[in-house]
């Protein structure tokens, strides 16, 4: 599980109340903790195994403060799923969680959204004739997609709603700018700062990634009076305690 800060990290880990481990790597520190009994072999997270890996009964969940924005949140997780790979313990699936901000009305406060695709919304070109997006200058890709089976397991064990979380290197703070997003991505229910780097970190080795949102505040003008961080770090809490059992659905079908 790859967050942007410990503050949603250390949320996500509440919701594995047994006892876990802190791995070093390099530059970085992990908190290892397992999760449910799932099918053998299955493991999540956004870093590497250490030494010989637990007994697969149970998902082995890393959780990993990857740092705040795309750059950085693909570099920790590159070099995390490298690393797993070469100790011989690649990873079967990345998540990108944290809080984020809801495009009103399909994501209020407090609410939960999990990422059917999980799209960059800033990086291509700005023309006289508006933005045009990086594939369209015969670059690269925007969007990643998840497993449609896992997106629809975990929406239904956690009440989440489904669409596009958009990726920014700049958050929105303007109405017009909620407005321009909202008209280039009609199906946009939320935007973070970290999703489409991990997506591309996992895209690059063909592991399947998952994007989930727990929505702290509006798209728009930035009101931080108006902002509810402590009751979406209590949702992203409450999803992943119901994250095993999805998992669990997921690698059965």
């Amino acid at each position: 599980m790859a967050t942007a800060v410990p503050a949603e990290r250390d949320a996500v880990a509440r919701a594995f109340p047994g006892s876990g481990e802190e791995v070093r790597l390099p530059g970085a520190a992990l908190f290892r903790t397992t999760a449910g009994a799932v099918p053998s072999g299955t493991t999540a997270g956004a870093a590497p195994s250490a030494g010989a890996a637990p007994p697969r009964t149970a998902a082995v969940i890393d959780l990993l403060a990857a740092g705040v924005g795309p750059a950085r949140a693909a570099a920790s997780t590159g070099a995390a799923l490298t690393a797993a790979a070469l100790a011989g313990a690649p990873y079967d699936l990345v998540v990108s969680a944290g809080i984020g901000g809801g495009f009103v009305p399909g994501a209020p406060l407090g609410s939960l959204v999990v990422a059917d695709a999980i799209t960059v919304a800033d990086l291509g070109a700005e023309t006289a004739d508006g933005f045009v997006p990086v594939t369209e200058l015969g670059f690269g890709t925007v969007t990643h997609r998840p497993p449609e089976s896992l997106v629809r397991a975990v929406a239904e064990a956690t009440g989440a709603r489904t669409g596009t979380v958009l990726t920014v290197s700049t958050v929105t703070g303007t109405a017009a700018r909620a407005a321009a997003l909202g008209a280039r991505h009609p199906r946009a229910l939320a935007e973070g700062m970290e999703g489409f780097g991990v997506a591309e970190a996992a895209g690059a080795q063909g592991v399947p990634v998952l994007e989930i949102r727990a929505i702290s505040n509006p798209v728009g003008p930035r009101d931080r009076a108006a902002w509810r961080i402590g009751d979406a770090l209590a949702a992203l809490t409450a999803a992943f305690g119901k994250f095993a059992p999805a998992l669990e659905s997921w690698k059965s079908v």
